[in-house]
């Protein structure tokens, strides 16, 4: 289960990760792939980090059980989304979006970090949401394809 469970992980940190810098140096109006790499890098340090750390199926399948919802319907398919995209995805906005405001306010810019901030916690929330609805079914198929389950009695 703990090796499912660390797959699981990595699949995920490394697909958000991907995803959100793409989306992060896009929406900047500016995209260089040195810039892209180094959001990359780091998203995925953070999200690797976050994904041994807290205990994800735990958490949803917790606040599942509060809300009454049937394991694998829709109403928990949405609720293991945002869990997924409320935890990894705030955290790693703000360091990509900091960075991004240090790097560029170096240069010369005049930018306001909170606008900034806000304008990307956003796009970066909703994004991650729709991917985890999408990839969460399909990267738990793969992760728990080869776990033993034991036989019932």
């Amino acid at each position: 289960m703990k090796k499912a469970a660390m797959k699981m992980s990595i699949m995920m940190s490394v697909t958000m990760s991907f995803v959100l810098s793409l989306v992060g140096n896009l929406s900047s109006g500016r995209f260089t792939l040195p810039g892209w790499l180094t959001g990359f890098l780091i998203s995925l340090v953070i999200g690797l980090v976050i994904g041994f750390v807290v205990p994800m199926r735990k958490t949803s399948t917790s606040l599942i059980k509060k809300a009454n919802a049937p394991q694998g319907g829709l109403k928990a398919r949405v609720i293991e989304s945002a869990v997924s995209s409320l935890l990894y995805t705030p955290l790693m906005t703000f360091i990509m979006v900091f960075m991004a405001y240090k790097n560029a306010t170096a240069h010369g810019a005049m930018l306001k970090f909170g606008p900034m901030l806000l304008r990307s916690e956003f796009i970066s929330i909703i994004v991650a949401f729709i991917l985890s609805f999408i990839i969460t079914p399909i990267y738990t198929k793969i992760a728990f394809k080869d776990v033993k389950r034991p036989k019932s009695i």
